[in-house]
């Protein structure tokens, strides 16, 4: 299996979650507050130094407002760019 840490994807993962709290009009720490962590937890994953399961994306989905099926295919077709 790849490293997938630091990869393209990972990267473009982080910054979808970013672009779509941004355009929900949400800040970090509201996000953090709808999932009962601290704001350091958002900064972490959009930065890209934390990476973010299934039930975790899932969580942030249902937080911001997106829907978690947009972003994946969005993901898919970041390869092939």
């Amino acid at each position: 299996m790849a490293a997938t840490f630091r990869s393209a994807r990972h990267q473009k993962l982080a910054a979808l979650l970013a672009e779509y709290r941004e355009k929900a009009g949400l800040h970090q720490s509201q996000v953090a507050e709808r999932l009962g962590r601290h704001q350091p937890f958002i900064a972490n994953i959009e930065s890209g130094q934390r990476r973010v399961d299934v039930s975790e994306l899932l969580a942030l989905a249902r937080a911001i407002g997106f829907d978690p099926h947009e972003l994946i295919d969005k993901l898919l077709h970041a390869e092939d760019e």
